[in-house]
């Protein structure tokens, strides 16, 4: 496939550096770089985590939310009357 492709220029380095190590065109080195960078995402490990039970909640957490946002409606209404 042929198509135009603009490069930031620490990629186009890199791109630069290969051709000149390798001895090899623009359009090897590119296409090998990327092969590259493919496998390497493929071959990193999955991340997980473990979902553990905590059990039922010691406060009521509707509550805490509601009250958390009273207090920033608060200073948001301090904060527009004082004009800080």
């Amino acid at each position: 496939m042929r198509t135009t492709v603009t490069l930031d220029a620490d990629a186009e380095q890199i791109i630069r550096r290969r051709m000149t190590d390798r001895k090899v065109s623009f359009k090897r080195a590119l296409n090998d770089l990327v092969r590259e960078g493919h496998r390497t995402v493929e071959a990193a490990p999955r991340f997980e985590t473990t979902a553990r039970a905590m059990g039922m909640p010691a406060v009521d957490l509707d509550s805490a939310l509601r009250i958390a946002a009273e207090l920033e409606d608060d200073e948001l209404a301090r904060r527009m009357e004082t004009g800080r």
